[in-house]
Order: C-alpha cells, then sequence, then structure tokens
C-alpha cells in the first residue's frame, strides 16, 4: 500500500459541471493523499446545471453519490460550504467548509503538507483566509479557474469576459489573489481547456467500470442532452477541467516530489478587480501559473484506478 505524502482538503461545485465527480472519483482511489475533508460548494445563482438556491448543499449529495457508488462512503467526512457568494472583500462566511480548512491548516501533530484542491469559485479559501489570517504559508493552493495570462497564452473563440470559475465569487478571489500571500498554483482556462477526453474513451474505459463507471458515463450524456436541446451540439470530446487538481497533487513525482510533467511559469499575481477584470500589473507575490499539462498520466491513471477498484 502506497503510504499518503501529502493531505488533501477537496472544495468543489460538485452539483454543478460533472468534470468534478470524475476528479472527485479519481482522488479517492488515490494513496499517496490523505483526504482530511471534501467540501460542497456553490454555484452561481441560476446555474443551469443547478439553478437552486441550496447549491452546495446538493453539492454534498452529489459527491456522496459518488463515494456510495464507489462503496467509500464511510470513510470519508463530507461537508457544505456557503450557499453564497462573498457579499465583500472583507466578511467571512463561518461555515462548515471554511472551519474544515482553518482546523486542518493549524494543525502542528503532523509534517504532511496541506493542499486545497479548488475546482471551482474561491468562497470557502476566502472565508478561511478571513477568519484566520494565519493559515497562509501551511498550504498551497491548487486552483482551476481565471482567465489567460496574456503573456503565457491567447483567449479561446469566443471566450467569457470573466472566466466561470472566477465568476462564482469575484469578492472571494479578491481575497485570495489582491489580499493573501497563500502560495497559489492556477490553473488557468487555457490549460484546463486542455484536459480533452473523447466519447468513445468514455464509452470504452469508463463506463464498464460497475456501479461508479455508470455514475459518471451518465453524468456526461446528461449535459450532452441538456446541451443539444437548446441546440448546443458538443462534438465528440468533452473538458475534464478539474482532473489536473489530480495530476498536480496525487500524481506528482517520486523523487523530489513535484509535478514534474507539467509546465509551469512563475509569474506576479494578477490583480482582481470588482467587476471581474484581471489586471496583470507584473507587481504581485509570485504564483505557479501552470501552461501544459501531462494529460496521458492523468487519464491513464484515472483509468488504471477505476478498472483496478471494480475488476
Amino acid at each position: 500500500m502506497t503510504p499518503p505524502r501529502m493531505r488533501l482538503i477537496l472544495d468543489n461545485d460538485y452539483s454543478g459541471d460533472p468534470d468534478g465527480l470524475f476528479q472527485l472519483a479519481h482522488h479517492v482511489l488515490s494513496p499517496s493523499v490523505d483526504i482530511r475533508a471534501i467540501i460542497g460548494s456553490h454555484l452561481q445563482p441560476g446555474d443551469p446545471f443547478d439553478p437552486s438556491e441550496t447549491t452546495a448543499d446538493n453539492a454534498v449529495m452529489r459527491a456522496r453519490e459518488v463515494l456510495q457508488a464507489l462503496g467509500l462512503d464511510a470513510r470519508f467526512a463530507v461537508v457544505a460550504g456557503s450557499n453564497v457568494a462573498l457579499t465583500d472583500a472583507r466578511t467571512p462566511h463561518d461555515s462548515a467548509g471554511a472551519r474544515a480548512i482553518v482546523a486542518e491548516a493549524m494543525r502542528d501533530d503532523t509534517d504532511l503538507p496541506l493542499y486545497i484542491a479548488c475546482g471551482a469559485g474561491l468562497t470557502e479559501l476566502a472565508s478561511a483566509f478571513l477568519l484566520e489570517p494565519r493559515i497562509a504559508g501551511r498550504l498551497t493552493v491548487v486552483w482551476i479557474g481565471g482567465n489567460e495570462h496574456p503573456a503565457l497564452a491567447v483567449e479561446p473563440p469566443r471566450a467569457d469576459a470573466v472566466e466561470y470559475n472566477l465568476n462564482i465569487d469575484i469578492a472571494a478571489a479578491q481575497v485570495v489573489f489582491n489580499e493573501s500571500e497563500l502560495d497559489v498554483w492556477q490553473v488557468p482556462r487555457d490549460a484546463y481547456r486542455q484536459t480533452l477526453m473523447s466519447n468513445a474513451e468514455l464509452e470504452l474505459r469508463v463506463r464498464p467500470c460497475g456501479a461508479v463507471g455508470e455514475l459518471l458515463y451518465q453524468s456526461i450524456h446528461s449535459v450532452v442532452d441538456m446541451a443539444a436541446s437548446h441546440d448546443v451540439m458538443l462534438g465528440e470530446t468533452y473538458i475534464y477541467g478539474d482532473s489536473p487538481l489530480v495530476l498536480l497533487t496525487a500524481l506528482q513525482s517520486s523523487f523530489q516530489a513535484d509535478p514534474s510533467s507539467s509546465t509551469y511559469a512563475t509569474v506576479p499575481a494578477p490583480r482582481i478587480e470588482a467587476d471581474g477584470s484581471t489586471t496583470f500589473s507584473g507587481v504581485g507575490r509570485p504564483i505557479r501559473v501552470y501552461t501544459r499539462l501531462d494529460v496521458r498520466l492523468m487519464f491513464d491513471d484515472l483509468f488504471a484506478k477505476l478498472a483496478l477498484h471494480t475488476a
């Protein structure tokens, strides 16, 4: 059995885009990470994936469905974050999710490094920092989100002005990027759009893997059907944009542990403005920005772990 090399808190909007369900299944099947908490976080109001007012609570239910399909529901604590975004960059939401981050970050009884894997908005992390600023320096944030850095990439065609995860909670992003000294590894839109799995791979290498394989398969096809009902044809691939959270944590290199098969640039943190626009002034603290991801390792490891678990 591979012993854990790091502690990990997962924070994702599991009632939203089902890419998070793949990330969750992959992470809990990875023995090198000690998952201390799983946080269900909220979506934007009226999000088509879940237009309810209880998206964080619904995220908890969806996460538990994945764990039950894996037969692992008794092993992991799943808690809800806030169902709404921050009202400003000074006032935290004192949620169970934020408290879980604070409690784990402030532990002094372990030498295992702590990573927070965030696949949605930054509400819980920002709230945790506002509740206890000393967590900065005690953890590494891996965040899927944010606009392209202009020196590193270009926007995709017809891109939204404010990237999806950033737009979930702009004030929280202001806390993390503008006001904190948190150690951030960012996977911006241009990088997470590299994570394409074909529908044929989904059918052949995920669906046969027992109850969890069928759950994951159907979660994607529900999106395809929803899009088609609005005359949007998604083609024969899907973006599994939350899966780099696994690649950059559980799948670090054996010696001198680091995500050595992926490429990043160390750049000054951008400033997030109140309207969600991003200012790249070159004066922020240094952060990692991933530019190329080892998609081969990421997906082959997912396929192998699902097959082994359900064999």
